[in-house]
């Protein structure tokens, strides 16, 4: 894993931002500010360059990651090598907790879509910390419990409904996320597809043919405006 330490020329200012980086993550923003400071002085900093791997299936899972900023992509290969999308964070989100609770090894690829600077705990360290502040287990099971749920949506998804579903789905999904009817795709129809489990070329196809529909309008690659929200509910 090829990693690249910060540059030297803004040390005082790096001192702060292990713990703006664990403040941001659910469980650990409900936290004192003085067990913040806690946390963050056992976090430790390295910035990613684009294209570069936090870490690879197969990988040992000894540490808990965070973004602080920037952009990463969590994927699988299937065996024919294709790429499926599990998630993508983004400051603030986090990654790796299964080594919170096991010394298995990594199942996904991390890899970084932007320069990006990540937060690192080691697996003892955030253990001694469970002990310590016990709330933050709660925390931890809390966003173990979303992720299983929105895993298993997904998976039951690509396997059960329509791409045209899945994509509609999707949608009105981000709309209430955003508590809007306006809001930018959060990712590359490249990566749209492989996280839907299809191909760019029917995604655009589809985001096509349901402006034709009148049920949204793009602006651009990645802006939408659903017009038409209870039709995209019913599309199957």
């Amino acid at each position: 894993m090829n990693l690249t330490p910060r540059s030297s020329t803004s040390d005082a200012s790096c001192e702060h931002i292990p713990a703006l980086c664990v403040s941001r993550v659910p469980i650990f923003n409900h936290l004192p500010s003085e067990v913040l400071a806690v946390v963050a002085d056992k976090a430790a900093m390295r910035t990613y360059e684009r294209g570069q791997f936090i870490h690879r299936a197969g990988d040992p899972s000894d540490k808990l990651f965070i973004v602080h900023k920037g952009k990463i992509k969590v994927y699988r290969l299937s065996d024919t090598g294709k790429e499926q999308l599990v998630r993508i964070l983004t400051p603030g989100d986090f990654a790796g907790e299964m080594a919170l609770f096991s010394s298995a090894d990594h199942d996904a690829y991390a890899e970084t879509m932007q320069s990006s600077e990540v937060c690192t705990i080691y697996r003892a360290d955030v253990r001694e910390l469970l002990l310590q502040y016990p709330d933050i287990s709660l925390h931890v099971l809390a966003e173990l419990s979303r992720r299983l749920a929105t895993s298993e949506k997904q998976t039951a998804a690509i396997a059960t409904a329509s791409i045209n579903a899945r994509l509609a789905q999707y949608l009105a999904d981000l709309a209430e996320q955003e508590n809007a009817v306006n809001f930018s795709l959060p990712m590359s129809r490249r990566h749209l597809a492989s996280f839907l489990g299809t191909t760019p070329e029917t995604v655009s196809r589809r985001l096509g043919e349901f402006e034709e529909a009148g049920w949204i309008l793009q602006t651009g690659q990645r802006k939408i405006t659903i017009l038409d929200l209870d039709a995209l509910l019913l599309v199957e």
